[in-house]
């Protein structure tokens, strides 16, 4: 069970755009991991596109499971795992981490945001402590 992406997006109007996000491309190929990471980047900007405001859905895309909560007020947090890692939990670490990402980022910064100008740095700590480690 695995964990690959950990995304905080902002539907906006027109498009979607990333806020912040953390990958782990570790057990991929050394010469994929930059394509892998785009295409979760990728897929996650659409995945928020094309769901509705205050959605959560799980979504199947190749052998990954993308996992989107889109709140009212167009915040949206996308996970991305393996098969087997349980829809509860991912939805569990949504709500976790869009409502501290909402405490600590101010709402006026969202739609003008992107991974360089936002702070917020629990993302990677959030990956690394749901990641289930195989005995």
């Amino acid at each position: 069970m695995r964990l690959y992406s950990l995304s905080v997006l902002y539907k906006g109007d027109p498009k979607v755009h990333l806020l912040k996000a953390a990958y782990d491309v570790s057990s991929f190929n050394f010469f994929q991991r930059s394509s892998v990471q785009e295409f979760m980047t990728f897929t996650s900007q659409l995945i928020v596109e094309r769901s509705g405001l205050g959605s959560r859905a799980s979504v199947k895309e190749q052998e990954y499971l993308c996992h989107v909560y889109v709140r009212s007020d167009g915040l949206a947090g996308v996970v991305i795992a393996d098969n087997e890692y349980p829809q509860r939990v991912c939805f569990t670490l949504l709500d976790k981490v869009l409502d501290e990402f909402s405490r600590e980022v101010r709402k006026i910064d969202w739609p003008s945001g992107s991974p360089a100008t936002i702070s917020y740095t629990a993302l990677d700590g959030y990956l690394s402590k749901y990641q289930v480690r195989e005995p």
